[in-house]
């Protein structure tokens, strides 16, 4: 699974559109359209604030759990 799908499932089991979890990052809305457009990937703040605001692992967001 590529970033974009488990960025979108991770939005759908959060029920969050683009600007809930803009906002919940500290990003602008189309920083995360960019993201799900596949025209930009996010750094490392980014990452990291995604994991903290939603409570859930770098492994989750990275697809590295699905050994």
């Amino acid at each position: 699974m590529d970033f974009i799908d488990i960025l979108k499932d991770i939005m759908i089991d959060f029920n969050l559109n683009q600007s809930q979890l803009a906002d919940k990052i500290g990003v602008k809305q189309s920083q995360v359209s960019e993201w799900l457009k596949g025209k930009s990937k996010p750094g490392y703040d980014s990452i990291k604030a995604i994991c903290i605001a939603l409570d859930i692992s770098a492994d989750r967001l990275l697809g590295l759990d699905e050994k």
